[in-house]
């Protein structure tokens, strides 16, 4: 609808009624899971028992709260982890690739820009399953050849890591690559002609250009891994992130600290959201 154009009142009052369903569409799912987290019941479900804190702050069963399920807070702590590392080596290579794909021409170029975007259209649980047969042949290949193990391609956090990594560092580039085609190239060479050498030049003024893409990315980034599942079902091992320790309470049946869970991970992605708006308005 274009607001300069005149409408019909039943045209906006309709339109207006299919935004609010929209937005409800959207809202009441989390807003069903955030209201049954305070339930006084051992069920999130009806009937409401009455409010209560305990699913955040009992210490007792059989209502203890989530921040004394030992299981729960050391898989936020494995999945803060993998989250960090995951956006430090996405929005990193994603950089890089951003200005290898912006400022120069190459043979296959357009090839290689493909196959960057084509973990996007993979579906997670596909590329989790590819990666884990890839680096177990590859792992039992070396140990049958050379009689050593590496750990490393085994299922566990360090393939987690590789395997988020190898979709979300595209979404990066994307992200980082959008704001250096509006860069000004002119900036960089009045300061070559003032004797800056190239690198000095893009540390001084191309960067913090880049800085609210590259922390809008950092943020994209955790946010995606601390989240993902499909694929680290995949490539997990001992140490469980919150995602999978959260599904594999929930085939064991599903409690309202499930909903206290979901609810502070609804705060805490919010408050990243908004913190993230708020600085990219004052840059």
């Amino acid at each position: 609808m274009i607001p300069t154009i005149k409408q019909p009142r039943a045209f906006s009052l309709i339109y207006g009624a299919y935004v609010a369903l929209f937005f409800v569409y959207l809202a009441l799912p989390l807003l069903v899971v955030s209201l049954f987290a305070f339930n006084d019941s051992l069920f999130p479900s009806l009937p409401w028992n009455g409010f209560t804190l305990d699913w955040f702050f009992s210490p007792e069963q059989p209502q203890r709260g989530v921040f004394y399920e030992k299981s729960i807070l050391e898989s936020i702590g494995t999945s803060a982890l993998v989250a960090v590392s995951v956006a430090a080596l996405s929005v990193g290579v994603g950089t890089c690739n951003a200005f290898l794909f912006n400022r120069y021409e190459f043979r296959l170029k357009s090839v290689l820009y493909v196959l960057m975007l084509l973990p996007l259209v993979i579906p997670g649980i596909v590329l989790g399953i590819s990666i884990l047969v890839f680096s177990s042949t590859v792992a039992n290949g070396v140990e049958d050849s050379l009689n050593y193990d590496i750990e490393a391609l085994r299922p566990g956090l360090v393939l987690v890591i590789l395997g988020q990594f190898s979709f979300i560092t595209t979404i990066a580039t994307l992200v980082i690559a959008a704001r250096l085609k509006k860069f000004d190239t002119s900036l960089e060479e009045a300061a070559l002609n003032l004797g800056a050498t190239r690198l000095t030049a893009v540390r001084t003024i191309t960067l913090p250009y880049l800085r609210p893409a590259i922390l809008g990315a950092v943020l994209v980034a955790f946010l995606m891994s601390f989240e993902n599942f499909n694929t680290t079902l995949m490539l997990v091992g001992s140490d469980a992130p919150l995602t999978i320790e959260m599904f594999d309470r929930l085939k064991e049946g599903s409690t309202p600290v499930l909903n206290a869970v979901s609810l502070l991970l609804m705060l805490g992605s919010s408050l990243l959201a908004l913190t993230m708006i708020a600085f990219q308005r004052k840059s």
